[in-house]
């Protein structure tokens, strides 16, 4: 089913995510032959998380649009050019009426959703007076002028929304790995301050040895090179070095047999390059830099393969990059722990940012430690005041009771005379 891989594969690989009941080739086949090998039955595969703050929603509106015969239809015709400029939305108006009802109730609770958010936000700090509807203007995956009804130009801004916040998702993770390899080295930093000369010398001979330790590792083949490729060929796969061939190596890992490889399958190649340098068991590897890693490796390879940039690789285009003197002659492959993520400059921008936050959150700290005190000492003259009627109270009620123990005669006179 190519339109579906070719819509969802768009707005972050939507088919091989969301659409599809994914098929994969047994592993004990043989895969020499996998070219006339039937897939075999699979349970359908999760679809992960986009990373899109509306990523629940842009699943859920495939999911019933994939129930439109007419729709499907004409999804299976489109190209990517067609659901990027957004000819494929208008197909919208001629969905049965059951569809439409069910993708206007998904855009009201789209709706009711960021409005809950907008208001947590605003609650958080003390706004008042706000117009919600406007503030739905910053959400642009969706037609805010209409809450109600979900229209032709609610797919379209739904498409082009997520195409374009997943473009620069990638360029948002290197940013948060950046910052984060910073913070590392800021709170690395931050702790030598505490100690004393001797121990300071001891952590900075500790951090040194780990480093040497985590650069002691086998050679790292060039992602997507003939030697890389082939070592995942037999080791993984198992099969004869000898006997590599592009074009079955291509199938055997087209897992869900679409005729794409998506990022997924790609970065599943390099998880044998990745364990020659990252272990969980090792203090000096760490793991998120062994995912920046993947992460790198594959954006490598798909610029390199894919002519098209559509985020996919098909059979032509991996086979065309075989012939390449690229891939039988790569340039060596450069790990992480041989490129520097900051200078010292930015590192000193960032750790004047922290400082920055930090002087506001204690700023903020302070003020809410005054408004407790102050709800505190409000708490208490309430108290006092409590006590303190709670005290009339019990002298209206004991005078109250003495009236009653001593009963008068009319006109006002004790039934009592006093003796003479």
């Amino acid at each position: 089913m190519m339109w579906r891989t070719i819509l969802l594969q768009y707005c972050f690989l939507l088919v091989t995510c969301i659409l599809t009941a994914l098929e994969a080739v047994p592993i004990d086949i043989d895969k020499t032959k996998v070219e006339n090998a039937q897939p075999v039955d699979s349970a359908k595969i999760e679809p992960p998380d986009t990373g899109l703050y509306y990523d629940e929603y842009l699943k859920q509106v495939i999911d019933v649009l994939e129930t439109d015969n007419h729709f499907r239809e004409k999804l299976q015709k489109a190209d990517i050019e067609e659901i990027k400029s957004g000819r494929l939305s208008k197909e919208l108006d001629l969905v049965s009426h059951h569809v439409r009802t069910k993708l206007d109730e998904l855009k009201r609770q789209e709706v009711a959703r960021l409005r809950m958010l907008i208001k947590a936000k605003l609650d958080s700090l003390q706004d008042t007076g706000i117009d919600h509807h406007a503030l739905l203007k910053q959400f642009d995956h969706l037609n805010h002028l209409n809450p109600e009804k979900f229209e032709s130009t609610d797919l379209d801004m739904l498409i082009k929304a997520a195409t374009s916040d997943l473009e620069h998702y990638d360029k948002a993770r290197h940013e948060e790995f950046k910052k984060y390899e910073m913070m590392k080295e800021h709170e690395r930093r931050e702790y030598l301050k505490t100690l004393n000369e001797e121990k300071r010398k001891e952590e900075e001979s500790k951090f040194e040895e780990m480093k040497r330790k985590h650069e002691s590792h086998p050679k790292v083949n060039h992602p997507g090179s003939k030697d890389q490729l082939k070592e995942v060929w037999e080791e993984t796969d198992g099969l004869d070095p000898n006997d590599f061939d592009p074009k079955t190596f291509f199938k055997l890992h087209d897992v869900n047999s679409d005729g794409f490889l998506d990022e997924q399958e790609l970065e599943a190649l390099f998880t044998k390059e990745l364990e020659k340098v990252y272990d969980p068991k090792n203090e000096e590897d760490d793991m998120v830099e062994m995912e920046e890693e993947r992460l790198r490796m594959r954006e490598h390879v798909m610029n390199e393969v894919d002519t098209n940039k559509d985020r996919l690789v098909t059979l032509e285009e991996f086979l065309k990059a075989t012939e390449k003197k690229e891939f039988l002659e790569p340039d060596s492959w450069e790990t992480l722990d041989q490129q520097q993520f900051f200078t010292e400059e930015e590192l000193k921008e960032y750790e004047n940012l922290i400082s920055i936050q930090e002087t506001e959150l204690k700023k903020k700290a302070d003020e809410l430690q005054k408004q407790k005190e102050e709800l505190q000492r409000q708490h208490d003259q309430l108290e006092a005041q409590k006590l303190e009627y709670h005290q009339v109270l019990q002298q209206m009620e004991q005078k109250k009771l003495q009236q009653e123990i001593s009963p008068s005669v009319p006109g006002g006179e004790s039934k009592i005379q006093p003796r003479i």
